[in-house]
């Protein structure tokens, strides 16, 4: 049974421009989240998906320096690329991660995947219901899921955010919830405005040097010791990318 992670990054950005590659303890943000990525047991491959944009070459050069597999596709439609990455590298189960989430958690992975292939869902995701804090995000689903959705999606959230067919058709698909408590959601460690990028850049300073292999619990009590740092981004609001795209089917006529 072959579960691959493919890993979604590009260096453009509209609220904060390169920031897969900005420093933290002085290291790359994706190399870091790729170093929590590799300790999750259940995980044969991981792949890199980025765009054939010049922009991306620094990433693809990245993952040359860090010996991790990369492939190039589709800047925009992200399905597109995110298919033909699976095509190219083949697993019978594919584990959706994103290049802002760099607090992102083995143990989560593995217990997500675990529970997918115990279920034998089309889909399973900790995230449609969401139980822990935003950036702790995982997705995984079967090849053929996914090529029924780049077959047939056509709204552009559904083609951009690259599950969105699957949440959509639960008729087409067998789909199962990951449940987590306490409810820790309404913690933001995911990357897309510059506070955000501070906060997490704070977590890492105040644990990484310490303890490279720190976990969320790690992270928990750390907030607990400096509440001030919960302060830096909890102004923004969970899926604000996903809201825009949905606006976007609205004004081409799809809902």
């Amino acid at each position: 049974m072959s579960v691959n992670v493919i890993l979604q990054a590009r260096f453009s950005s509209t609220r904060l421009p390169g920031k897969v590659l900005k420093n933290i303890v002085l290291k790359p943000m994706l190399a870091l989240q790729i170093e929590r990525i590799k300790r999750a047991k259940l995980v044969d491959k991981i792949i890199v998906a980025t765009s054939i944009e010049q922009d991306d070459d620094v990433i693809a050069n990245l993952c040359k320096k860090l010996d991790v597999t990369c492939f190039r596709g589709n800047l925009n439609d992200v399905l597109d690329r995110f298919y033909h990455a699976a095509k190219a590298f083949p697993s019978e189960h594919i584990v959706r991660l994103t290049g802002d989430c760099p607090l992102i958690e083995a143990e989560i992975i593995d217990q997500v995947i675990a529970l997918h292939l115990k279920q034998s869902a089309d889909y399973t995701s900790n995230c449609f219901i969401p139980c822990l804090p935003d950036g702790l995000d995982v997705e995984i689903f079967t090849h053929q899921a996914l090529k029924q959705s780049w077959q047939q999606a056509t709204k552009p959230s559904e083609r951009e955010h690259v599950t969105q067919y699957i949440r959509n058709h639960s008729e087409l698909f067998t789909l199962a919830d990951f449940q987590y408590t306490p409810d820790l959601s309404m913690h933001r460690w995911t990357v897309d405005e510059p506070s955000d990028f501070e906060l997490v850049e704070k977590i890492y300073q105040n644990l990484y040097p310490s303890n490279p292999n720190f976990t969320m619990a790690d992270i928990l009590t750390l907030l607990e010791q400096q509440p001030n740092l919960i302060e830096i981004n909890n102004k923004f609001s969970r899926d604000q990318g996903l809201a825009v795209s949905k606006a976007l089917d609205k004004e081409q006529g799809f809902e």
